[in-house]
């Protein structure tokens, strides 16, 4: 560990922040809520902020929070278990078609996304049917268990968002790597029951809050500990929906391998490298001497030799990387770029000219609803990446051809 390698603060009253943010900006607003965490008692040791920390609800997305015998769930978040799947193909960018337009409007009608009719039945789409049955059969018997726990479950969105990629920054993406190879990469995670579960309890841990006077300095922030009534079903009900995001990524894998089958008429071999990595999630980790619970929202693990995905924008790299595992991070990596503003700064600050200019080359969306996802409106992920140095290495770098977002 080399002096310059994070930014410690010291916190009156909390633990300490440290920071991988040399050379990447972090707002103000970002730094108070790190802070606000940091006053928290259950927080262990130190808490780790990655190069694309920004502002988030509850807590700082690019943020690494240890805690003893508790977990607060709106650090988790509701997005629960959102994160990347990517695989490597024996296809070679010479086996693309020039015009990429077909192999997007594929992947677009096999993988339901958007708010487009249809995009909540995955079983309208796609050429592998049995992929849901077969992922929600895993998933399926301990639901039914939360349900009769919880009864509002039953009606949301659960089986139907299976497969299914979302909105917002959730993206699918074909791309090259240094070498030439196709890779297909995608983002999405545990879809609207993994946000009613989030929901669900994170007002459930503001009421005991309210019921046990605790002093939070962000309401937010409240949390259960170990023994207290609804500990145990958090700790159940997230790790279940950590569990379908997996699946959702995989099932979605699937479909666009198959999709693009259709289109490129050329067999090839899928997975021959594959990662699928959470960066929103809770899990029990041992560090510095104590088992504690790690959440991770916004940051991936990064043990030493374990691979990781970090994307970029639209227009930018991406990157799948090996851990170093840096102890100091809690053996974490940033997630991505991180976002630069708000959505609606960006919509605010770009035009449609802006963004056709920043995703020249790339097969996507260039149309004013997806503005507020334009490359400028993310850090810079070579910043970021340079920030991160002693936390990770890069394995391959990958350029995006096509990108679907949701």
């Amino acid at each position: 560990m080399t002096e310059t390698s994070y930014i410690h603060e010291d916190v009156p009253g909390g633990v300490p922040v440290k920071m991988w943010t040399r050379g990447v900006p972090i707002e103000d607003e970002a730094k108070r809520q790190l802070i606000n965490a940091a006053r928290l008692p259950i927080v262990f040791r130190h808490i780790a902020a990655m190069p694309d920390v920004h502002f988030g609800i509850g807590a700082n997305v690019g943020s690494v929070i240890p805690t003893l015998k508790a977990i607060i769930p709106a650090a988790v978040g509701v997005d629960i278990g959102c994160g990347m799947m990517a695989a490597k193909t024996t296809l070679r960018a010479e086996d693309l078609p020039d015009n990429l337009g077909p192999l997007r409007s594929a992947i677009e009608r096999a993988v339901p996304h958007g708010r487009a009719p249809g995009a909540r039945d995955p079983g309208a789409w796609g050429k592998v049917p049995g992929a849901v049955d077969t992922a929600w059969a895993q998933l399926e018997p301990e639901f039914a268990a939360l349900c009769r726990d919880y009864p509002k479950l039953v009606k949301t969105n659960n089986r139907v968002h299976l497969g299914t990629l979302g909105t917002g920054n959730h993206f699918i993406e074909v791309c090259l790597d240094e070498a030439g190879f196709v890779w297909f990469m995608l983002h999405s995670g545990s879809r609207g029951v993994g946000n009613a579960i989030g929901t669900m309890f994170i007002e459930l841990a503001k009421q005991d809050a309210l019921r046990n006077n605790t002093n939070l300095p962000d309401r937010d922030l409240a949390y259960f500990e170990e023994g207290s009534r609804h500990f145990g079903d958090y700790v159940r009900a997230v790790g279940w929906a950590q569990r379908f995001a997996a699946l959702n990524r995989e099932v979605m894998m699937r479909r666009v391998i198959e999709a693009a089958k259709t289109v490129l008429h050329k067999s090839f071999q899928s997975h021959v490298e594959a990662v699928n990595c959470h960066h929103n999630y809770v899990q029990m980790e041992h560090h510095f001497g104590a088992d504690v619970y790690v959440t991770r929202k916004g940051a991936v693990s990064a043990k030493a030799g374990q691979l990781g995905i970090i994307p970029g924008s639209m227009g930018a790299r991406s990157y799948i990387v090996r851990g170093k595992g840096n102890a100091d991070s809690f053996e974490s990596c940033a997630h991505g770029a991180g976002r630069a503003m708000s959505r609606g700064e960006a919509k605010r600050r770009f035009t449609l000219a802006d963004h056709r200019a920043a995703t020249e080359g790339v097969e996507c969306r260039k149309d004013k609803d997806v503005i507020d996802e334009t490359p400028a409106a993310y850090k810079d992920i070579e910043a970021v990446m340079a920030a991160q140095r002693d936390l990770v290495e890069v394995v391959h770098t990958l350029k995006q051809v096509v990108c679907v977002k949701g």
